[in-house]
């Protein structure tokens, strides 16, 4: 069995990538990889086919993580279809995947941080336009949430 996970910021250059290996790492550590898919998008295509943004990059690099292999894409009308569970960062994300979805997959999509445990925040902010320790926020802030959506796919997984 299969469960495919969607993770989506505007440009898929900052926050999306950052969940996508951050969230790939923690199923490793739980012995989920060969249940669950992840990957991640951008609901627009500004940046298709750039590596993720170099203070992103930095920022997760310091923590262990590597993004560097990734390449932003925009979400596809396909990928509603596909995935089991997407993610926005944010409101404005989820907006703009609903306006993608028919009705009928709407209850696929959701936000990131509704997993989080530590942070009350329901939005993962955007770093691109801010300063520098802004990518240090996201990546707690991610960390928090993938290990909150782990507990609850390792439930599904394992019972």
């Amino acid at each position: 069995m299969s469960y495919r996970v969607l993770l989506v910021c505007m440009g898929n250059i900052c926050r999306s990538p950052t969940a996508e290996v951050v969230l790939r790492k923690y199923i490793q550590t739980n012995n989920l990889g060969e249940f669950i898919e992840v990957d991640s998008a951008g609901t627009h295509g500004y940046h298709v086919g750039e590596a993720p943004d170099s203070r992103t990059q930095r920022a997760a690099s310091a923590r262990g993580y590597n993004l560097s292999q990734l390449r932003a894409r925009k979400v596809a009308s396909q990928d509603i279809d596909y995935f089991d569970l997407i993610l926005a960062m944010d409101r404005s994300n989820l907006d703009n995947l609903r306006r993608l979805a028919v009705p009928e997959s709407h209850e696929r999509l959701g936000l990131f941080m509704k997993y989080a445990r530590h942070f009350d925040d329901d939005e993962v902010p955007d770093p691109y336009y801010g300063l520098g320790h802004g990518f240090d926020l996201v990546l707690d802030m991610i960390e928090d949430a993938a290990q909150g959506l782990v507990d609850e796919l390792r439930q599904r997984f394992r019972a």
